[in-house]
């Protein structure tokens, strides 16, 4: 009976020493000595801890949370966040307190969340945050792809807290859920006793474009200055995503642009040359109201932004381009006015079968588009033709007298002279003085009467006319007389040479005595 005690004693230890190395084995196999993956207690729940609305205790998970929220991480912040994710914890929210246990769930579809909120007394409520659909999950994280997470949501974080622009999240009823640093610093300057979340609606998206994804302007008011943003909307997740981006320097430049675009209007709307500017395609796209008056053309017309050829050809109806010899040589001279127009200044004088003289000036512009400027100059034609006319009647004035005259300027320039002088002195005429009174020494000599003159025309002039004789190119006597005109202007005229009568054998007696006074000229002209 012994022995059959120690057989089985002997058998039930083998069996348990078994049972043990087959476990070591396989523990050390599948984990080492550790305890089993399965049974994972390092998972911390979500807590917090607060006694009279502040925070005296929470878990890692529920700090972390904290940290991710806008604000200081106090109790304000915490329960606008729940306030946006359980409706019915924002309604019981005053009576918290007077509860000993609450549970919240939330009943919106896509991250269930569940809240159990439970007052312990003296002031202080717990709150615990559980997701339903994660609980008994045992999901574990690696700590590489962890810190790899963390390091692109701080970066994300960070880019959108440093941006300029305004950027904020808002649901169906119009409630703000998430905001970035801009748009919070902008409502907390405009609505101080009002940053508590939902954070107010600085912009009103309702009345944004009706694709949704388009830009729109929006002003917003702030300190008595007006800031401009460019907003852009989209629906993501039954949300609403706005972004503005800072337009202020944009509307500056648009309205020092309106500003020039209403200078330059209102300085063609009284210039007396008519305007008209055609695009790349040649589509009349400004045009001024000195134009309607010069062509005569219908402002309807011009409106409807005829092309070039069709303005051309109305003008040609109206009578108000140069008489074509036929209309192929004169739609070839279109051609050309807008082929030079579009390379480069060109200018053109159009005689119109009314007696009008335009001048029609091409330039090119920018992108490839052409200005046409029309001026009316019959006048300026007219005024240049009676210059001209009266040029050549004094010309033809000048040149019928029989004395030598020629007119100098202040400085010694050569003005006008006549006929008359060329042929006495020579047709090519020098430029300045002193050059004349060389053609005159070597012509004449020196001689008292030129010296004289040559005195005369450096000495300042008097009131009335100088005169005196000198010797003539041929040997004659020549006569000359000086006038000052105006502006510091000499008037110098040369008489004919008196002729010398031929000598004779026996000279005619005198009938009469001789004059003194001319005996006294005779004899200083042929000294001189």
């Amino acid at each position: 009976m012994v022995a059959h005690f120690l057989i089985a004693f002997a058998a039930a230890a083998l069996a348990v020493g078994l049972a043990l190395l087959l476990m070591r084995q396989l523990e050390r196999r599948f984990g080492g000595a550790g305890p089993a993956r399965g049974l994972e207690r390092g998972i911390e729940p979500i807590v917090f801890l607060f006694r009279n609305q502040v925070l005296i205790d929470a878990t890692g998970p529920a700090r972390a949370l904290l940290a991710t929220l806008p604000g200081q991480g106090d109790w304000q912040g915490l329960t606008s966040w729940l306030a946006m994710r359980l409706p019915d914890f924002g309604a019981l929210l005053p009576d918290l307190s007077g509860a000993a246990r609450l549970e919240f769930k939330e009943r919106a579809q896509g991250h269930p969340l569940r809240l159990l909120a439970e007052d312990l007394g003296e002031g202080v409520v717990r709150l615990t945050l559980a997701d339903p659909a994660a609980e008994n999950a045992g999901i574990l994280v690696d700590s590489l792809s962890l810190g790899v997470m963390e390091q692109e949501l701080e970066i994300l974080r960070s880019t959108m807290d440093h941006s300029p622009m305004l950027a904020w999240r808002q649901d169906r009823q119009g409630q703000v859920t998430w905001a970035n640093s801009a748009y919070m610093d902008l409502a907390d300057a405009r609505l101080p006793d009002q940053t508590q979340w939902p954070l107010p609606q600085i912009v009103d998206l309702s009345a944004r474009p009706a694709s949704g994804g388009g830009a729109r302007r929006i002003q917003v008011d702030h300190d008595g200055q007006s800031r401009w943003y460019d907003c852009h909307v989209h629906e993501v997740a039954e949300q609403t995503v706005a972004i503005a981006l800072p337009a202020d320097a944009a509307v500056r430049a648009e309205r020092a642009l309106r500003e020039f675009v209403q200078t330059l209007t209102k300085t063609f709307a009284d210039l007396p040359i008519g305007l008209a500017i055609f695009d790349r395609d040649r589509n009349l796209q400004l045009f001024n109201p000195a134009l309607i008056d010069l062509t005569g053309l219908a402002t309807g017309f011009l409106t409807a932004r005829p092309t070039l050829y069709a303005f051309l050809d109305r003008l040609r109806e109206a009578r108000m381009v140069p008489e074509p010899k036929d209309y192929r040589s004169w739609r070839n001279q279109m051609a050309s006015l807008e082929a030079a127009a579009s390379s480069g200044h060109h200018v053109e004088m159009w005689s119109l079968p009314g007696g009008q003289t335009y001048r029609v000036t091409g330039r090119p512009h920018p992108d490839g588009a052409v200005a046409f400027l029309f001026e009316d100059i019959t006048s300026e034609i007219s005024l240049t033709r009676k210059f001209r006319a009266d040029l050549s009647l004094g010309a033809e004035v000048l040149d019928s007298l029989e004395d030598a005259v020629v007119v100098f300027a202040a400085n010694g320039e050569l003005l006008i002279s006549n006929r008359r002088y060329g042929e006495l002195w020579g047709a090519a005429a020098p430029a300045t003085l002193d050059d004349h009174i060389a053609i005159w020494t070597q012509a004449c000599g020196q001689s008292p009467g030129l010296a004289a003159l040559r005195e005369a025309l450096h000495a300042a002039l008097p009131d009335q006319p100088v005169r005196g004789a000198m010797a003539g190119p041929a040997g004659g006597l020549l006569s000359w007389g000086l006038r000052g005109l105006s502006g510091g202007r000499l008037l110098l005229s040369f008489a004919a040479p008196m002729p010398t009568p031929p000598l004779a054998a026996d000279p005619p007696a005198r009938t009469a005595p001789a004059d003194p006074a001319e005996t006294a000229w005779l004899r200083h002209s042929m000294s001189g």
